[in-house]
């Protein structure tokens, strides 16, 4: 009998990142039948981003087991155990070579879970390319009305079937709607490990938070870190801020944060960002947001998508007291449910119903699911798709390339030593030695 008989629903996370995790791990409880349990199982994709112990804390959501693997270790598991519903919380290429390495391993299986991707936040840039590579789930999911009719246009321009993909909500809202001003009244800076990237950028903005604070030292002003340097998220920091506030002497009013954004937000009575997914969190629990202008509306800086959302303004503007007011409708279309119902009506928990109806109906299908189809395939895109599944060990059916770290057998304690010392150097290599060889070579 499948598990997807019982009560309870088996359902694994791979993600590879702590942001990933967070909307992997979240997004399966939100999926999950309203009257079923589940039964979570976290798997870690070893790489440059597998989060550390501290920003797993940090996260906050917590799983039945978690552990750490490669892709190969990934998919000899998946063969191996059963699950209801499996989600891929990766980047795009991982999604892909996923999608194919399990469509080898469940060949010729009865039984085989719903898998269901999806992004971490806003989509501003490789719509295409992404989508594509996410292309074959059962369910891609879209994190508002607007992406879900940007996704459907994708797939039905390139003559792929577009059934999958399904609106939903970003997983992570919620919170208490913004009563009013606290004491101090305190303004957070949302950072982002890679926006903007230069130097000469992420000085500015952090000269410009710390004017702010000694505009208004009757405030509190506060800069939100994702992660302490040497640590990843999903986008290498090249130039973390703690560094970088080094011999500025702020003033007292200022300082530097980490935690849960969630908890961060409680006490924001101004939050402002370049882009950051945090932007529709504080949208959501109708908090004063901006989105800044300063360096520009640009693509590259993702602040882009934000056009037309009533947010966008300049610290000239807020040091002279501004305050934004968002468009109702542009919020709404972003699957943000600002005070908790949209302009349609309905509850943010509602935004995952057709998720949970779908999910239901494939886990009844008789006969079980058929085959995965990525719509991409080595006679579709040859010169594309074996790169992509070479990275993660695969050759261009799903299998194993000859010598793919510990395909065969389970990794031993010295294995797993020697892999976390060896982990350690590598984000050393790309946090401290890969920056300063980048600098010596524009020279």
């Amino acid at each position: 009998m499948p598990a997807s008989a019982t009560k309870t629903r088996r359902v694994a996370v791979l993600a590879d990142s702590d942001t990933r995790w967070k909307w992997g791990a979240l997004t399966a409880n939100r999926i999950a039948p309203e009257d079923s349990d589940i039964r979570l199982d976290g798997y870690l994709l070893r790489g440059r981003a597998t989060p550390t112990p501290r920003q797993l804390q940090e996260v906050g959501v917590h799983a039945d087991s978690l552990r750490e693997v490669t892709a190969v270790e990934f998919l000899r598991t998946m063969a191996q155990e059963s699950y209801d519903v499996l989600v891929l919380s990766l980047v795009g290429g991982g999604v892909q070579a996923m999608l194919h390495g399990l469509k080898r391993v469940w060949e010729g299986q009865a039984q085989r879970p719903v898998v269901v991707t999806g992004y971490v936040g806003v989509v501003y840039e490789k719509l295409a390319d992404g989508l594509l590579l996410r292309h074959g789930a059962d369910l891609v999911l879209a994190n508002s009305r607007q992406d879900a009719e940007r996704f459907r246009a994708v797939y039905d321009g390139v003559g792929a079937d577009s059934s999958a993909v399904t609106e939903v909500a970003l997983p992570f809202l919620g919170g208490e709607p913004y009563a009013g001003e606290h004491d101090p009244y305190t303004v957070v800076f949302a950072a982002q490990p890679s926006v903007p990237d230069s130097r000469k950028d992420r000085t500015y903005l952090l000269n410009r938070l710390i004017q702010h604070a000694r505009k208004h030292p009757e405030r509190e002003v506060l800069l939100k870190l994702r992660s302490k340097p040497g640590e990843h998220t999903t986008h290498i920091e090249e130039l973390p801020y703690q560094k970088l506030v080094q011999g500025l002497e702020p003033p007292a009013n200022f300082r530097l944060v980490y935690g849960n954004m969630g908890e961060v937000l409680d006490r924001t009575d101004l939050l402002v960002t370049i882009s950051s997914t945090a932007a529709l969190e504080s949208l959501h629990r109708r908090i004063p947001t901006v989105v800044l202008t300063d360096l520009g509306v640009r693509e590259v800086l993702g602040n882009h998508h934000f056009v037309g959302s009533g947010c966008l303004a300049s610290w000239d503007q807020l040091d002279d007291g501004h305050r934004p007011t968002p468009d109702e409708e542009w919020v709404s279309r972003q699957g943000v449910c600002a005070g908790g119902t949209p302009s349609g009506g309905g509850s943010y928990e509602a935004a995952f119903d057709a998720a949970r109806e779908r999910i239901a109906k494939l886990l009844e299908r008789p006969g079980g699911l058929p085959a995965l189809t990525p719509y991409y395939t080595p006679a579709t895109a040859p010169g594309y798709l074996p790169g992509i599944l070479a990275r993660h060990h695969l050759g261009p059916d799903g299998s194993p390339l000859p010598g793919a770290p510990a395909h065969d057998k389970e990794p031993g304690p010295v294995r797993q030593i020697v892999r976390r010392a060896a982990r350690g150097a590598y984000r050393h290599g790309v946090q401290r030695v890969a920056p300063v060889i980048r600098r010596m070579g524009e020279l």
